[in-house]
């Protein structure tokens, strides 16, 4: 399957302009407005997201899906791992910032 270099640029240039990363969009009014809410509702979201792309790729694998879908979909998945994985490294750092604090 031969994969078109202008339409993996144009789907990667799609996603760049988004204006929120995919599973962290702001929260609606109606939904959850305590912080564990907030934060289960942005969980939920990257999984979701990371399922789209794993989805799309086992698409392409087997040859039914777009490639511009694909690209698209595995862009966002890896946007918001990168997103996860610095979050997580961030909540890691503050809570050994409060361990070093003196009592």
């Amino acid at each position: 399957m031969p994969i078109n270099f202008t339409d993996a640029v144009s789907a990667y240039q799609k996603i760049a302009n988004q204006d929120t990363l995919p599973g962290f969009g702001a929260p609606d009014q109606a939904k959850s407005s305590d912080f564990a809410g907030i934060l289960r509702e942005a969980t939920q979201g990257a999984v979701d997201t990371l399922r789209q792309g794993e989805a799309q790729s086992l698409k392409a694998a087997a040859g039914t899906a777009d490639i511009n879908d694909v690209v698209t979909a595995v862009g966002k998945a890896e946007l918001t791992l990168q997103t996860v994985v610095t979050l997580r490294d961030r909540v890691i750092q503050a809570y050994q910032e409060v361990l070093r604090m003196p009592i």
